[in-house]
């Protein structure tokens, strides 16, 4: 990469070329999405990033990858209209139960959650397996504890969540409309639905987990079934 004093005193358009350069080869390097912060590091002081990012998305506009925004920062992905052609070629991932599919978007549409406040809006207990699977998979993650008696673990998504989904934040989650137009809600219940929030810090109501592994904390918060 070129020193910042070398881009800095290049010329208008020269100066602009190697500044775009230097934003598509971070992005493209990296395997999670970059945000602005991160790319700002790469560049000189006062550089305008949003240009920049502008003229890298009309630049890929209408290639095989589109440079997108994604789980709070940029991704090169493949363009839309070309992934049914290529599902074909992937792996086929592993298929959550219907149970981790609704825990999965209770957690979602109700982070910061515990295991009892999704058993009560499924209606049904919640095996420990089924949230060890989403744990396993990266989507979700615990975040704290909640400040009530037992000092149940809360939790929530990840930037893993949002980037499989293809969503910028939680915010973006489809309404009850979408859903009710996708035909998703006869798998979900109602009661998942409300309105996502973006908030990855604790809430007034959530203390850090804490020295207590999640083993220690099971019988506050778990009961197996």
């Amino acid at each position: 990469m070129a020193e910042r004093g070398t881009i800095a005193s290049l010329p208008g358009a020269a100066g602009l070329r190697e500044h775009l350069r230097i934003v598509e080869a971070v992005i493209f390097a990296s395997a999670v999405p970059v945000d602005t912060s991160a790319l700002a590091t790469h560049l000189p002081a006062g550089t305008d990033l949003t240009r920049l990012i502008g003229e890298l998305q009309s630049a890929y506009a209408g290639r095989g990858v589109n440079l997108v925004a994604v789980a709070g920062g940029w991704a090169f992905r493949t363009a839309e209209d070309l992934a049914p052609q290529l599902r074909r070629e992937q792996s086929e991932p592993r298929k959550l139960s219907r149970a981790a599919l609704e825990t999965l978007a209770i957690i979602a549409y109700h982070q910061p959650a515990t295991r009892a406040e999704i058993e009560e809006i499924r209606g049904v207990a919640t095996a420990k397996g089924t949230l060890d699977v989403l744990l396993e998979s990266g989507w979700v993650r615990m975040r704290g504890r909640r400040k009530s008696p037992g000092r149940p673990i809360t939790y929530g998504t990840t930037a893993a969540f949002l980037d499989h989904f293809g969503l910028e934040r939680i915010g973006d989650l489809p309404g009850l409309e979408e859903l009710k137009g996708a035909g998703l809600l006869d798998t979900l219940p109602q009661a998942a639905l409300a309105a996502p929030r973006d908030e990855p810090d604790l809430f007034d109501d959530e203390e850090p987990l804490g020295a207590l592994g999640e083993e220690e904390a099971a019988p506050a918060d778990e009961d197996v079934s």
